[in-house]
């Protein structure tokens, strides 16, 4: 019986070894066709903050087309003040918000707007004995606090109890930044902010789902949006034609997506929708990449090696996918240029953070048009990025 097992697990050992070598030889040769500048790529780790590096790193970019240089923004500075606007929301409606280290770019543009940035070295955010980040111990404390709050044991709130759950923050992230030195300058983070010269009024959020009206702003249901953002509502061949006038015209985009699609590989940095129906993957973030057992029910069993022929995604396959809940808030990232591959098909190229391990392309992958138009929940874009006649129908 034991000997039988260690066989088993040897030849288990050696196909996925084999599995893995297979996909890491990837039959796609991508030709960038535009491609952008973007700030280096940064690692989440082990963190659902996806969507503050994603939004800040769209905002890095814009920093970089406007000419006031490279920088390093603080994503944590962002997710610490979500996390205590989150906490007061989610006791005002007695915890029935969601409440977690998830989040969208409208939570990136509110903290901008009300609070201001910071840069990375002004607030790392690592202040619990670790040089990457991870959140396992503070999300479940903050969220066992928040809900010892909601159960309102005095049958009154008490005075104490933001005060506690910024107390908590100071002690995982540092305390609160309310002025810092940079480059021999002192700043708060409001005058930082203003120094670089965003505005928030200049960018808008975008989705495209038939349940909305669409040309008009709507508050899209997923769970992340705890602070019931707007976002415009188009066809779904707008959101590509969106892209590809921003991109064309020097803008990158902000993109939140699904990513548990079978044909997305971060090893082999691609995204795409074959033809042939493969079972998605249920989990969020890099852990499900991380996780052997995940692995194989993904990527590992789904040859890359030759180009494969693509789904033609239609405005119903969205909407279904959405309403049965096979594409959810899954991820954001970063779209910065637009590529083709051998066979002129058009993909997008998008920055992640999960670092540049275990990855084709340096911590980039390819995604397909297809992907984009199927798997896409929201995007994040500069106005001037928005093709004109289509800014004339959101009345903008």
């Amino acid at each position: 019986m034991k000997k039988s097992g260690s066989k088993l697990i040897s030849f288990i050992g050696i196909f996925l070894f084999l599995s893995a070598t297979m996909l890491a030889q990837s039959g796609y040769t991508f030709t960038d066709v535009k491609r952008l500048p973007a700030s280096p790529v940064k690692d989440q780790y082990r963190s659902g903050t996806c969507w503050s590096f994603s939004g800040l790193s769209f905002f890095e970019s814009e920093l970089m087309r406007m000419g006031k240089g490279e920088y390093n923004l603080s994503e944590m500075f962002v997710v610490r003040n979500c996390f205590a606007e989150k906490a007061v929301k989610y006791v005002r409606m007695d915890g029935t918000i969601n409440f977690g280290s998830g989040g969208g770019f409208n939570d990136v543009t509110m903290t901008l707007g009300k609070f201001g940035i910071v840069p990375e070295e002004a607030y790392p955010g690592l202040n619990y004995g670790t040089d990457k980040h991870v959140h396992g111990e503070s999300d479940a404390v903050l969220k066992a606090y928040v809900d010892a709050v909601v159960k309102n044991p005095n049958k009154e709130l008490s005075t104490a109890w933001l005060p506690g759950f910024n107390g908590i923050l100071d002690a995982y992230f540092g305390k609160y930044p309310e002025s810092f030195t940079y480059k021999g300058k002192t700043y708060t983070p409001k005058s930082f902010e203003a120094e670089l010269g965003l505005k928030m009024d200049d960018y808008v959020m975008v989705t495209s789902f038939t349940h909305h009206e669409f040309y008009k702003p709507c508050i899209l249901e997923i769970p992340d949006n705890w602070g019931w953002g707007e976002m415009y509502n188009v066809k779904m061949d707008e959101l590509t034609q969106i892209i590809d006038y921003s991109v064309e015209n020097g803008y990158t985009v902000g993109w939140g997506a699904d990513v548990s699609e079978k044909g997305f590989s971060w090893k082999n940095g691609l995204a795409v929708i074959p033809s042939e129906d493969i079972a998605d993957l249920d989990g969020l973030e890099k852990a499900k990449w991380e996780d052997l057992s995940s692995r194989e029910k993904t990527n590992l069993f789904y040859d890359f090696s030759k180009v494969r022929k693509e789904k033609t995604i239609t405005q119903e396959m969205r909407q279904d996918a959405f309403d049965r809940k096979t594409t959810t808030d899954d991820h954001g990232m970063h779209i910065i240029g637009i590529a083709k591959d051998q066979n002129g098909t058009k993909y997008y190229i998008v920055k992640n953070s999960w670092n540049v391990d275990g990855n084709s392309y340096q911590g980039y992958l390819y995604a397909s048009e297809a992907f984009v138009k199927f798997k896409t929940t929201d995007l994040i874009v500069n106005k001037a990025g928005v093709p004109p006649a289509l800014r004339k129908k959101l009345g903008f």
